[in-house]
């Protein structure tokens, strides 16, 4: 997903330095997503708030949580709009929000936290994540939504990211990162893995509570969910989940592996969950409310958001921003976290962001101004294609060759950095015909846009997992998703009247 930004950020990527580094770094620079408004839905619980997009003010401070002091408060007000930013906006679910307010609320009373008040947001990012700020600030995203199968899991998600909070882990975070951006702030992971390969800096730095921190929060967060009635076993059950999604994501199949680097092995995690578990109450008996949830997750958006841009073949289309354009054959397109990039097979790619750039300050002008290394002055030009202004130049270095062009439209500035080991006509022309595909959107744009969801369907007799999993074979791998978001594998039996997820294209 990617969203463009129209007020000056502190976290756009320092392109001084872009050229004098690999491309597989130059593509890796962080670009922050526009932040959209929100305001606060309140949960039938009152120490329990929910963002919610909407033309609205920020959200208040929350009550600081006990156990910690009024810096954390600050910490978690300060960054709190940044999180919104870089994950895509705020997005709103009035039933999934109702359900973590629900949720939160229990696990709040469970952990001797009533009186704490705590904001929980969802993030509309495809990423199976979650994560939490001093200050009570918790995120869910709804990747982690669409993953999970049961009340039980979610609220196995929370009460891990309630837990680092009143552990302090989350303090003791920010603490040690004092001096950095954006995600040097961001306390924990519950187990995701960041979508598109964005910054290793940044990922290193969201997983950076040491094993023995992830430990504790797993075992106190286990234990806070079986207090407040809920499934003990569901939190191995949804590590294994994300296990299998994080290897199909990766482009891989079955099930281990590890999350990120510096958290303990999945196995390990799971099998320490289900210790845990089996300590502190009987697995299985506990609850878990499928059909509720299920009722709440029907319809979820999955993957890609629409209004953050879709790819349709080699065509990028971004219906809120009214723009698209397209890459030349051989090119797949991947519209990450940061940027939309394209790579073609042949060693060539290329990175479409924003920046932010005075309309005083001509495009000629913007691109000579030292942000890519290596340019030549000599080869600027300035042109206009479908009546929009547009700049373009060259830039080597000693081992890249960039075609590099910048474009305004709708007082926003775009760029394309086009890279290739060998400079030749082709990749040349390659560069020309996107930058001159660059135009407003039509109404036939607009139609090629999909949007994917997910469906709750009820088994039937007879039915099986594999005729289940066949709805989605229209998908790319399909059915290998089926089985992992129903946490299920091929052959398992399906109990008639029993509620199912799959993804749907509308």
């Amino acid at each position: 997903m990617i969203a463009f930004p129209r007020s000056t950020s502190p976290f756009l990527p320092h392109w001084r330095t872009a050229a004098r580094i690999s491309f597989r770094a130059m593509l890796a620079g962080a670009l922050v997503l526009a932040a959209s408004g929100c305001s606060t839905i309140m949960a039938p619980s009152n120490n329990v708030s929910v963002s919610q997009t909407g033309n609205n003010p920020a959200p208040a401070a929350p009550a600081v949580p006990e156990g910690t002091d009024p810096e954390d408060a600050v910490i978690g007000l300060r960054e709190h709009p940044r999180i919104i930013a870089s994950y895509g906006g705020v997005f709103a679910d009035r039933q999934a929000e109702f359900m973590l307010a629900r949720i939160v609320g229990r696990l709040l009373a469970a952990a001797e936290q009533p009186n704490s008040k705590f904001t929980v947001t969802i993030l509309d990012s495809a990423e199976v994540n979650a994560f939490a700020l001093p200050g009570g600030y918790i995120y869910v995203t709804r990747g982690i939504l669409a993953l999970a199968s049961d009340t039980s899991e979610l609220a196995a998600v929370l009460s891990h990211e309630i837990a680092h909070v009143t552990l302090r882990h989350a303090r003791a975070r920010a603490s040690r990162a004092r001096t950095n951006q954006i995600v040097d702030k961001v306390t924990t992971v519950f187990g995701g893995a960041a979508p598109d390969g964005s910054t290793d800096r940044t990922k290193q730095n969201m997983a950076s509570f040491s094993q023995a921190q992830e430990l504790a929060a797993d075992q106190e967060g286990i234990r806070i969910a079986s207090r407040a009635g809920y499934d003990a076993g569901a939190a191995a059950r949804f590590l294994g989940a994300m296990g299998r999604f994080a290897n199909y994501a990766a482009g891989k199949s079955g099930s281990g592996g590890d999350f990120l680097s510096s958290h303990p092995s999945t196995p390990d995690r799971i099998q320490k969950a289900s210790e845990i578990a089996l300590a502190v109450g009987t697995p299985g008996l506990g609850e878990t409310d499928r059909d509720g949830y299920m009722s709440a997750v029907d319809g979820l958006l999955f993957g890609d958001s629409p209004r953050q841009g879709a790819i349709v073949g080699r065509r990028f289309i971004h219906p809120s921003m009214n723009f698209t354009f397209a890459v030349p054959s051989g090119y797949t397109l991947q519209n990450g976290q940061n940027a939309v990039v394209g790579v073609a097979g042949d060693g060539e790619a290329v990175r479409f962001d924003s920046a932010e750039v005075s309309n005083t300050v001509g495009l000629a002008d913007y691109l000579k101004s030292g942000w890519i290394a290596g340019l030549d002055s000599s080869t600027v030009v300035q042109r206009s294609e479908n009546g929009l202004e547009m700049a373009s130049g060259i830039a080597r270095t000693e081992q890249w060759n960039f075609r590099v062009a910048v474009v305004r439209f709708d007082g926003q500035v775009y760029r394309f950095i086009f890279a290739a080991k060998a400079d030749s006509p082709r990749f040349a022309q390659g560069a020309d015909e996107t930058l001159r595909s660059f135009r407003r959107t039509t109404p036939a744009d607009l139609t090629g846009v999909r949007q994917v969801s997910l469906k709750v369907v009820t088994a039937k007799g007879g039915e099986t997992a594999d005729s289940l999993a066949r709805q989605m074979a229209g998908l790319t791998r399909g059915a290998e998703l089926f089985y992992i978001i129903n946490n299920m594998y091929p052959g398992d039996p399906v109990e008639p009247g029993k509620r199912y997820k799959v993804v749907v294209v509308r």
